[in-house]
This record gives C-alpha cells, structure tokens and sequence, in this order.
C-alpha cells in the first residue's frame, strides 16, 4: 500500500515535471517566434526611415543648391550695379579732374595777366605819386599867391567856406525835405484816402444824439394827478423805485424823466408807460411793474448784443462780454450811441483790415470791444481802454484783441498792426461831422492852444484857427522868414501840435508869407 502510494506520487511529480518542461519549451518557442517578427517589424521600419531621410537630405540639398543660386544670382546683380555705379563715379571724377585741370590752368593765366596788371598798376601808382608832389608843390605856390591877392590866411578862407557850404547845404537839404514831404504826402494822401474813402463807402451808420432826458407820452393831463398821487406818494415811490426824478411840467400831456444812467432811465420811461396804459397807479403796483420792467429790460440787452454778434459774423464769445455789448445800447459818449459807435468801428476796422492784408475777422471783433470799458456793472477808477482790457483778458479774448483795446488811448504800447487800425477807426467814427457833440469851452480852448502854439515861433505876426479847428493859418513876416524858413515852421508846428495836442481828426497847418506893396496916387 505504501509502495503503491510512493509510486503514484512518484508518477504524478513526474508527470508534473514532464508538463513543466513541454511548457517552458513550448513559451519558449513562441517567445523565439514574437521576437523574430519584432525583430523584422524593427528592420523594416528602420529601412523605411532611412529611405525617408535619404528624401528629405535630398531635397534638403536641392533647396539649398537652388538659395545659393538665387544667392549668387543677386550677388552677381548687385555686384554689377556696384561696377556700373563705380564707373560712372569714375567717368565724373575723371570729368571733374578735367575741369579743374582747366580751372587751374585758367586761374593760371589769371594769376600771371594779373601780375602783370600789378606792375602796371605800380607803374602808374608811381607816377601819380610822381604828379601828386608836383600838383602839390604847384597848389601850395598857388595857395601863397591867393593869400597874398585875397589878404586872407588858409584857415580864415576855410572857415568861410565851410560856412558858405553849410548855408547852401542848408538850404538845399531843406528844399529836398520839403520835395521829399511834398511827395510823401501826396503819395500817403492818395493811398489813406483811398483806403478810408473804401471803408466808410461799404460801411455808413445812422447816428441818434443821445441826450439825458426821455419824454413819456400821455393820454391827458388828468393822467399828470395821478402819477403824482394822494400827497406825492406815487411820484415818490416811482423815483425811489427807479432812481429816475420825474419832472411834472406845463408841457401838454407829456412827462419828463431826468437821469444820467441810461438804462435806469429806459426802466423808468417803459415802467411809467405801463403803468399809464393800465390805469392802476399806486405804489405797490408801482415797485411790482418796475421790478418787472427790470427784468425784461435786461433780457432784452442779452439778446441786444446776441443779435449784434450774430450781424457781425462773431462767433465764440463768452456770455459776460454778451451781456455788456448789449448794455451799450443804453450809454453814450459825447452824445453819440455807444453801440452804434462799436459796431461802425467793428465794421471800419474789417474793412480796412482786409485792405491792407489782416485778418478782418480780428480787427472787426476788436473793433466792437475797443469801448467795452465803459460798461461794466460795478465801474472802477481806471480808464475804460485798460478796463476794456482787464475784462478781454478775464473772459479768455485773444492778447491781439486785449493790446488793441488796452492801446486804442496810448495806455499801453501796442503790439500788432490791429491796434492803430482800432485807433484809426475809432477816431473816424467818433470825428465824423455830426457823430458827437463837444463841450464848447473845449472847443474855444483847443483853438486858443492852436493859436499860442503857432505864435511861439520867431517871425510869426499873426494866427487864425479857422473850419472849427481844423486847419490853422499862420501868417509870417517876409522880411524875417524865407520860404525855406515858411515850409521848415509849418513842418515843426505840425509835429509840435501832434505831440502835445489831444484832437479829433486831423489839423492842417497853413504857412502864409507874402510881400505887399501899397502906394497911393493922390
């Protein structure tokens, strides 16, 4: 039993063993198989790879044979551009080397036909020099003999003929000043009236004398009782609301408003006018309509200067500066509307501006801000042409514009061509015939000046400031002045005048010298 189990056991580990082997030798035959075929797979795709790489190297060395031959290609190209370019340099310097092979050649020649001119011209130097003494020699021999004629030494006869020389160049330079002015004048004259005759064609205003009184119609003269009202409260009331006095006359059915601020008086003349077309007077409705009125009235100066802006052709400025051209319509200087007196220097400053090559634009818009300092709301001790130019240079107007208003008086020095243009132009709006009245104690004082200044000059008898001032007559003794002298006095009196007088317009300076002979048959 025991054998039979060990033999079993023995048979089966043999058979187990024999399994074993078949197994390992069977997986190794397959191993051997599988790494056959990968090791064919492998060989094949390293063939494959190297095919491809021998491609690509090919290709590779293709491309690279076609850039080095469009390499070279363009080498050779710009190679050749370089040769040609180089012989064309060369052909011009060989050119330029031929020119001045020629230059030197010819300054050459120059230089020896100069030399020889030199001791030519050292010849003659000599000869002259030669001469010279002589002429020398001979004047001094004549010089003894003129002294010895004349009794006069050298010196005394040169003195007197400097002084000969002096009076006749004198005179003569005073003849050639007066041709040279005489011209001048005839010339500026011609153009200047062209220019302003031009101007004050395309531009010609209406002129209203401003006065300080306004007159306010009435239906009746009933209608007197009740602007006065019960005991004067009505009147009363009406002038402290306005600032305006009243004046209640014998005129028939009218009523007189008196005042020196325009626009209060304005307020005042449309309130009052109100207040009689509605009938109800007292003194609560009237403070209720002034106030109003006020109101209105100011709108009404907005759009005033909106609407002369806008006419003009202004564009860009600023509310403020608005408002105030628009208030110009209530003031006035020397009589004469403040507005009306802006936009007629605006448009005269254009036109002459375009004339004479400007900018019109700018000169027309200096020319409506120019009095601009004579409206301002609270009004400071300074002159309006500096007040004028504070307030342009507060609201941002250009320092062109700001000089030519600061300059229109001489304040300030000016700057640019606009400024005299607004000088120009506001001293023709404003001496125009009829555009202002003047004070008539000015006006007799001016003459006065014009006449004492005429009559501080030697030789002068008489002066006659005639055409209100605008020309002046000098009368001169022909005995003590020459027409030399006449035409020199007339030229300093017209300068002295300039300088130290203050007027409207121009002054024309008449010198008048003449030689009377009288006898009497008897």
């Amino acid at each position: 039993m025991t054998s039979s189990l060990i033999f079993f056991i023995s048979a089966g580990i043999l058979v187990l063993f024999i399994g074993f082997f078949v197994g390992w030798l069977v997986n190794k035959k397959v191993s051997e198989s599988h790494l056959m075929h990968t090791r064919k797979l492998a060989e094949t795709i390293i063939a494959e790879a190297q095919k491809e790489a021998e491609t690509q190297k090919k290709a590779a060395i293709l491309e690279a044979k076609d850039e080095w031959y469009k390499a070279k290609l363009q080498f050779e190209r710009e190679t050749q551009d370089a040769r040609s370019e180089l012989k064309k340099l060369e052909r011009r310097i060989e050119e330029k080397e031929q020119n001045v092979n020629r230059k030197v050649d010819y300054l050459e020649k120059r230089e020896q036909e100069l030399n020889e001119k030199h001791k030519l011209v050292d010849s003659k130097l000599q000869a002259i020099s030669e001469k010279n003494e002589e002429l020398n020699r001979i004047l001094e021999m004549q010089n003894e003999k003129l002294e010895k004629i004349a009794g006069m030494s050298q010196e005394e006869a040169k003195k007197l003929l400097i002084t000969n020389l002096e009076n006749e160049a004198r005179h003569q330079a005073a003849k050639r000043i007066k041709e040279i002015k005489d011209e001048a004048e005839r010339n500026a004259i011609k153009q200047s009236r062209e220019i302003l005759t031009l101007a004050i064609e395309r531009y010609a205003a209406d002129h209203v004398v401003e006065s300080t009184v306004s007159v306010v119609d009435l239906p009746n003269d009933e209608m007197k009782g009740r602007i006065i009202g019960r005991e004067g409260r009505n009147i009363r009331a009406f002038e402290n609301a306005t600032g305006i006095d009243v004046i209640i006359d014998d005129t028939p059915e009218a009523v007189i408003l008196s005042g020196f601020d325009p626009i209060r008086r304005e307020i005042a003349r449309l309130s009052l006018h109100k207040l009689v077309t509605d009938g109800r007077i007292h003194p609560a409705r009237i403070e209720e309509v002034v106030n109003k009125t006020k109101k209105q009235l100011e709108q009404e100066i907005i759009e005033t200067g909106k609407r002369v802006v806008i006419d003009l052709g202004i564009h860009g400025m600023h509310h403020e500066l608005i408002r105030m051209i628009g208030r110009m319509k209530y003031r006035s200087s020397y009589g004469q509307n403040l507005l009306q007196h802006s936009i007629e220097t605006a448009n005269l400053c254009a036109t002459m501006a375009a004339e004479l090559g400007l900018n019109p634009k700018m000169a027309k818009r200096a020319g409506l801000l120019h009095d601009i300092g004579k409206v301002p709301d609270n009004e400071p001790e300074l002159p309006h042409a500096i007040l004028g130019m504070k307030l342009a240079e507060k609201y941002k107007e250009n320092p062109v514009i700001c000089n030519a208003i600061g300059a229109h008086h001489d304040e300030v020095e000016m700057t640019s061509l606009i400024a005299p243009i607004i000088q120009i132009c506001d001293s023709i709006s404003g001496a125009r015939p009829g555009a202002r009245r003047e004070v008539v104690e000015a006006y007799i004082q001016r003459l006065n000046e014009l006449e004492k200044l005429a009559l501080s000059y030697p030789g002068v008898i008489k002066t006659y400031a005639i055409q209100a001032g605008r020309e002046l007559r000098v009368i001169v003794g022909a005995d003590k002045v020459s027409d030399t002298e006449a035409n020199q006095i007339s030229y300093d009196l017209s300068r002295k005048i300039q300088d130290e007088m203050t007027y409207p317009g121009q002054i024309k300076v008449t010198v008048i010298r003449e030689t009377r002979a009288i006898n009497y048959a008897k």
